[in-house]
């Protein structure tokens, strides 16, 4: 990584560990919490009796739970802000926009780094910042004072060359990357871009790579900060101290291997041939793996076509193009990949003196107050209302499946980051991820439509010389909060902390599940999203969306267990625990007796979170072991504390095959402290750093 801004970046805020290799320390200067995400974050965080946080500046969003279906959410909503006021946090009120887009505008700066319990954390990489999305106990640590932990990245480099053409957008551009890299295998990694194309990018639209990078299962992604940055810093008011960020002119970027299948994965092994030039590939070995090594990604900017993320994955790409005249029932725009003022320009200019097709419903949801404010004084959403759109409220729902779920069966395109099966609310939902270029058009034509067919000029959006700047709604927390009542209530429970890990440990396969497992499978979002401040309840629907109607849930598998003195252990495949940085996936098994996972493998932040917790994460050494396991087996351990302290390995007995298996245990040494100690809380309670 020599010479790169994320060495920069690191170098400047390190505290623990050498750029070079193993587990680093970092100085959080900044965090942030949702709603959903942050009860459960501050409660933590008084459960470490500190009385004010000790970073630059924190920030509570209240951008989730906005539906306010019962008490609960409202509940959050005032404990959040009553507690902001008394620990020195800033308060953004419901209706303020959503976290990352307001962020970006208010708070985000080049050099700094950020921690956020949501995984699209990264957005603000397109400004400059070092910033990663993590489980709320890590957060919770860092508004204490305390250093964040990661692997010392591996950084990936990708050159921008040429510039976009009308109708292509940053979207496009992330969804190609996901074409190359896949949504596998890059944990520990970090997305650097640079390049002559960069220039041609608006902070947004960088936002917008940044953003999804999340998908790629990367730490973060960060973009050079350059004049085009500290023109939006001067537009935004906030442009003091500010200073280029940039890589040197010899930045030498890592080189990474990925293992691909050479059938499931031909797209991707092709795409790695297309976009990286020094990319070595081996031949299939007797399982068809392949190996693919390579340490640049050159994409020209002036190349692109319109891309979509097709129904499942963000990583299904392909040409829209080739879905030409596919009907579309819905189209959403907004979240916080696509929900900026220079969006919503485009489609309401777009939009201007037309209509929606009558098949199509669209919903609008812009992405901050600021963004709504700018287009309601300057005539775009009248435009957007005369064409038959809808307009949503500034916050994330639809995204996370609090509203506008589509028809059973039926097409959406959305801007969204994530189109998982399920996540929108509707079981059997076809969610396509789409640029807002490419969701108008289809909002205009009815069917999908490559944007550069309309047969009109694309949208001359210049960006703003000055922003419209009202903080109204950023409540700043005051001098002394000694006097501040925090507003409690009955809906908001203490959560659990965790506990030693049990040795020997006697437990049940409570479930096995496939490849990919999201934390929306682990922890299911949408109208549950109100009880995350009380895991009781939540740890109800622990992989609801796998359970099956007639047979005992998950939680009753492990409630059933551990009446019979046992623990409970999670058994899944490749890419366990993708997506959201939701703790609950993490904190809600670990309430219900679960002390291991044993997977394929295991993405960055989940692993962190079981890890929080107390659950062990093992990983099989032997990928064909987990056929010898079946849900309902009994496993036992012997030796775990000793094992956990200084193993590389671990093996675990299947009682009920009369079998035995290897696992690796792949933690650094400061997670096997958090281990010993049983979770992070009690490890920082007890001194430890």
């Amino acid at each position: 990584m020599r010479g790169t801004v994320v060495e920069k970046i690191l170098k400047a805020h390190l505290t623990n560990g050498q750029l070079s290799s193993g587990e680093i320390g970092i100085r959080i200067d900044q965090t942030l919490t949702q709603d959903a995400t942050g009860t459960t974050s501050y409660l933590l965080f008084e459960a470490m009796d500190l009385a004010r946080v000790r970073t630059e500046a924190s920030v509570s969003y209240v951008d989730h739970n906005m539906a306010q279906n019962g008490p609960e959410n409202h509940n959050d909503h005032l404990y959040l802000q009553s507690i902001a006021a008394k620990a020195g946090v800033y308060f953004s009120r419901p209706g303020n926009g959503i976290c990352h887009q307001v962020h970006l505008e208010r708070f985000a700066l080049p050099g700094k780094t950020l921690l956020g319990s949501d995984s699209h954390t990264p957005t603000a990489g397109g400004i400059g910042s070092f910033a990663v999305g993590a489980g709320g106990l890590d957060v919770a640590v860092a508004m204490g004072g305390g250093s964040f932990y990661l692997p010392c990245p591996t950084v990936i480099g990708v050159e921008l060359t040429g510039q976009l053409r009308p109708w292509v957008a940053p979207k496009d551009i992330i969804l190609r990357l996901l074409s190359i890299l896949t949504t596998r295998g890059n944990v520990g990694c970090v997305v650097e871009y640079f390049g002559e194309g960069v220039k041609s990018l608006s902070v947004p639209g960088r936002s917008t790579c940044t953003n999804m990078g999340a998908e790629l299962g990367v730490t973060t992604s960060v973009f050079p900060a350059d004049e085009v940055t500290h023109e939006f810093l001067k537009a935004q008011g906030r442009d003091k101290g500010f200073a280029p960020l940039l890589p040197e002119a010899n930045a030498q970027y890592d080189k990474i291997t990925k293992k691909l299948h050479a059938e499931k994965d031909a797209a991707a092994i092709a795409n790695i041939r297309a976009y990286c030039a020094d990319a070595e590939i081996s031949a299939p070995d007797d399982k068809g793996m392949v190996q693919a090594s390579f340490s640049r990604i050159v994409i020209d900017l002036s190349q692109l076509v319109p891309l979509t993320a097709r129904p499942g994955s963000p990583e299904y790409i392909v040409p829209v193009a080739e879905l030409a005249d596919v009907a579309v029932d819905q189209v959403l725009i907004g979240s916080c990949t696509n929900s900026s003022f220079h969006d919503l320009m485009v489609v309401a200019a777009a939009l201007k003196g037309r209509t929606v097709h009558p098949r199509v419903e669209l919903g609008i949801a812009p992405g901050s107050r600021q963004v709504l404010a700018m287009i309601a004084e300057n005539g775009a959403l009248a435009d957007l209302v005369a064409a038959g759109a809808r307009i949503l409220e500034s916050a994330c729902g639809p995204c996370i499946g609090q509203g506008f779920s589509p028809g059973n069966g039926r097409v959406s395109l959305r801007t969204c980051n994530r189109n998982f099966t399920g996540r929108s609310g509707t079981a059997d939902d076809k969610v396509y991820l789409v640029s807002p270029e490419t969701a108008v058009a289809a909002a205009i034509t009815g069917k999908f439509t490559d944007p550069r067919s309309l047969g009109f000029a694309y949208p001359a959006i210049a960006e703003p010389k000055a922003f419209k700047l009202d903080d109204g709604m950023m409540i700043a927390p005051p001098s002394d909060g000694s006097h501040v009542e925090v507003a409690y209530s009955e809906t908001i429970v203490k959560p659990p902390s965790g506990q030693v890990l049990p040795d020997p440990l006697q437990a049940v396969a409570a479930i096995k599940v496939g490849d990919k497992i999201t934390t929306d499978h682990i922890m299911p979002a949408g109208t549950l999203l109100k009880f995350r401040s009380n895991v009781p309840e939540y740890a109800k629907y622990v992989f609801n969306p796998l359970n099956k109607p007639g047979e005992m849930t998950f939680a009753q598998r492990c409630q059933s267990a551990g009446k019979a003195g046992k623990s409970a252990v999670i058994v899944a495949g490749e890419s366990y625990g993708q997506g959201s940085s939701r703790e609950h996936a993490a904190l809600c098994p670990m309430y219900l007796g679960v002390r291991a996972v044993i997977a394929k493998s295991i993405e960055r932040i989940h692993q962190a979170n079981l890890v929080n917790f107390a659950i062990l994460p093992l990983i099989f050494e032997n990928p064909a072991d987990y056929d010898r396991i079946e849900a309902g087996d009994e496993l036992a351990v012997t030796d775990v504390s000793k094992t956990v302290e200084a193993s590389e390995t671990i093996r675990v007995r299947n009682v009920t095959r009369g079998c035995d298996f290897a696992c690796k245990i792949q933690l650094s040494p400061r997670q096997r402290k958090i281990l010993a100690s049983g979770g992070l809380l009690k490890y920082t309670r007890d001194g430890g750093k």
